[in-house]
């Protein structure tokens, strides 16, 4: 499967701010993993996918009232089961989060089941993103794996 990314927008109103005036984390994170699931969905029904694990999603500046927040998602890995995203959110072309999140395929009772999606890297800036997403599901396995609790 291609690549293809998703562009969506949020309009950041008073009702999005913290106590700071600047955008809430909290809220950030609503619309970063909402643009990572459609991108998701863009591979297999929305109602199979379940978010497990945000990679990161670390502000390089403030997002003020005003501003229109700019996100881009993409799968850019897919395992077995599970679907990785890269989310960026842009104000105005400047880069203010870059992230990931990976998201399961799951059957009505809640257990994951493969999903048959493959995607093939073609961009060198895709061949990064995927080999940046295969490295938290490597590290995931890991760590379930050596898991005894």
């Amino acid at each position: 499967m291609e690549i293809t990314p998703i562009v969506t927008h949020h309009f950041v109103k008073s009702e999005d701010l913290n106590h700071h005036g600047t955008l809430f984390a909290g809220r950030t994170a609503e619309w970063f993993v909402e643009a990572g699931l459609m991108a998701a969905a863009v591979c297999i029904p929305a109602e199979n996918i379940v978010c497990i694990k945000i990679h990161g999603m670390t502000f390089t500046r403030p997002v003020k009232l005003g501003e229109i927040a700019k996100f881009t998602s993409k799968i850019v890995y897919a395992g077995r089961t599970s679907l990785i995203a890269n989310i960026r959110l842009s104000i105005q072309d400047q880069e203010v989060i870059n992230g990931f999140i990976t998201f399961v395929n799951v059957d009505k009772d809640g257990h994951s089941f493969p999903h048959g999606v493959e995607i093939k890297p073609i961009s060198a800036e895709d061949l990064s993103l995927y080999e940046q997403a295969k490295s938290f599901r490597n590290l995931q396995t890991a760590s379930e794996s050596r898991s005894d609790c």
